[in-house]
């Protein structure tokens, strides 16, 4: 039967946090393994990404004994259980699938989506209801998502309140008015202190012309229905991947990386890409 083995874990994790447990486990707190949880969390999308189900099946245990561990913590201190935790995903689950378990009727994955997100609206609205200022579609974003994921949430809730760009093409218009906003900036400040030491790169607003080109790229990775973390992950490991290459190309000529010229290192590089291609 489909998690049998979890009470196993539960009363595994009873048994680290106990007198006779673990000190190590004994010892921590709901902040002290917040950098854990983050980092299974990231060992997973890893996994996944690169397809490598064995590893999957062990970070996703990995994240799983997260869960515990926070349900474990609560417990101590009487607030919730491991239980209380399901049976509330699950309530959600029921209550934010009307297309399923109601009368409400969805035959497109984009019909159910605006279905799930009335029913998330409608709760965003019930919880803002502190009589301080009304209620937003931009409530209940956490605070601690990376400002990629960030960016990305905002444009989804607008989008789903129709303040959207109308297609892709507008959007990449924006990007492209975004780094033209950037070269304006930086032709300005070269003209305003020709001899500088490029201290005018500093100034407040060319780093809000920055913010303004990754907000809008964010939302370009969700128009091709993908996210911007997941995006510059890829690129980051592309980048990885060629410049150790570049490397070993370096070493292999006898030289240091420091010791190649840029025209150099330029042409080993457009290489390094040659041999990537298809």
């Amino acid at each position: 039967m489909a998690g049998e083995k979890l009470p196993e874990l539960i009363e595994l994790m009873a048994r680290l946090r106990s007198p006779e447990g673990c000190p190590w486990d004994r010892a921590q707190d709901y902040d002290s393994v917040k950098g854990l949880l983050l980092e299974e969390a990231y060992e997973v999308v890893d996994a996944m990404s690169a397809r490598d189900f064995a590893a999957l099946e062990d970070e996703l245990g990995d994240l799983l004994f997260q869960v515990v561990f926070y349900s474990r913590l609560a417990e101590e201190e009487g607030r919730f259980k491991f239980d209380d935790v399901v049976d509330r995903i699950c309530a959600k689950l029921v209550r934010r699938h009307p297309h399923v378990f109601g009368d409400v009727v969805a035959k497109t994955p984009e019909e159910a989506l605006r279905s799930w997100n009335a029913v998330k609206e409608s709760e965003r609205r019930e919880h803002s209801k502190d009589g301080t200022r009304p209620p937003s579609l931009l409530d209940g974003i956490p605070k601690t998502l990376p400002s990629t994921l960030e960016a990305l949430e905002l444009g989804v809730r607008a989008g789903e309140a129709g303040f959207d760009w109308v297609n892709v093409e507008d959007l990449l218009d924006k990007v492209e008015e975004e780094v033209r906003e950037i070269r304006r900036e930086l032709k300005f400040g070269q003209e305003k202190e020709p001899d500088s030491d490029h201290s005018h790169l500093e100034g407040g607003k060319i780093k809000e012309e920055v913010g303004d080109l990754m907000f809008s790229v964010a939302n370009l990775a969700r128009y091709i229905r993908s996210d911007p973390e997941s995006c510059l992950r890829s690129a980051n490991q592309k980048f990885k991947r060629r410049f150790q290459s570049l490397e070993a190309e370096v070493m292999r000529r006898g030289k240091k990386v420091r010791e190649c010229s840029s025209e150099e290192l330029e042409s080993i590089w457009r290489e390094v890409k040659l041999q990537e291609a298809p």
